[in-house]
């Protein structure tokens, strides 16, 4: 069995090894810039350890995990530019360092070299893998379309923000395991509990986002929080707080949120101290022990050894300990 960083540093020497020095430089500079620039390498490796769940060979299963790399920074290069997100992994977003339409263009032509790496698999893997991915990929537009929605929007119910994050996040995380099991030969069943399994880690893994931009500690987390109190973003804590409050207090917050005007760091403060003492922050921490849980038991119910769960079960748990 491969470990989770075993396959994460694998991952990483086949993008660094891709051909990309290729004509013309204005189309495939933008494409190896944004692949090496570094990134966890999750996705992919998930596709990896998945397979690697029930099979010895995990050479079935690069291609996918390839391509699943490729699209999703595609998606975080065009998600720049929807943005206007000057930096990416402390590096100019391609729109920043090239142009808008040189960043669009590369995307697009990151999508297509997703696609081809899929035409590597097998007939047998072809049909299955390729539908999961269609599937994926517009579900993932799906998710970004609601989250430009809710720009608009005064009030979100928490079940459409589940909803857009799961659409937006954990599609591909939960499809990338099933994907890899696939590739490992799994049954349906065992395929699709691992996407269950997915669904819910990225369910935690966003809402845990939303509670370190609020909460975590600067020095640890790498940068300063509070970004999504000054943006107004509708994130899990907002949403419950909005749904919480009583009038007055309720009146207060979304004031404080539409004031431009306002000291940042006053704002800040401010907001989380509605934050505490309506007791967001136990209410959200709550709900990624609930969405945790909830991995556990699908995992459980997956029927291979549980030696071979462990790498799973270490992710899943880096969850609740995540601080950046």
């Amino acid at each position: 069995m491969f470990t989770l960083i075993q396959l994460q540093e694998f991952i990483s020497e086949k993008i660094q090894s891709l051909n990309l020095d290729k004509e013309p430089k204005g189309l495939y500079e933008p494409i190896s810039y944004t692949l090496v620039s570094g990134g966890k390498r999750i996705r992919p490796a998930l596709v990896l350890a998945a397979c690697n769940m029930f099979s010895e060979k995990i050479e079935p299963a690069i291609p996918v995990a390839l391509a699943f790399e490729v699209f999703h920074n595609f998606t975080l290069l065009h998600d720049d530019i929807m943005d206007n997100s000057p930096i990416r992994r402390n590096k100019e977003t391609v729109h920043e360092k090239w142009n808008q339409n040189t960043a669009i263009l590369s995307g697009d032509a990151m999508m297509i070299e997703a696609y081809e790496f899929l035409t590597e698999l097998p007939a047998g893997l072809l049909k299955n893998i390729l539908k999961l991915f269609n599937k994926t990929a517009l579900e993932v537009c799906e998710g970004q379309q609601y989250d430009m929605d809710f720009e608009t929007k005064e009030i979100v119910s928490e079940e459409d923000y589940l909803n857009m994050i799961k659409l937006k996040t954990s599609v591909l995380i939960a499809a990338a395991l099933k994907a890899g099991a696939i590739c490992g030969g799994a049954s349906d069943t065992d395929a699709d509990l691992l996407y269950d399994f997915g669904l819910n880690i990225g369910l935690a893994f966003q809402i845990q986002d939303d509670l370190l931009d609020t909460y975590a500690d600067t020095a640890v987390f790498g940068k300063k929080n509070g970004n999504d109190i000054i943006t107004g973003k509708k994130t899990f804590l907002l949403i419950n707080a909005l749904q919480k409050a009583d009038f007055k207090t309720f009146e207060k917050l979304r004031n404080l949120i539409k004031n431009k005007e306002i000291d940042v760091e006053e704002k800040i403060q401010s907001v989380i101290r509605i934050y505490n003492e309506l007791n967001i922050r136990d209410l959200t921490e709550n709900k990624i022990k609930e969405y945790h849980q909830k991995t556990l038991t699908y995992l459980d119910n997956v029927s291979c050894k549980d030696d071979r769960k462990e790498e799973l079960l270490i992710f899943a748990s880096q969850i609740l300990k995540r601080e950046k």
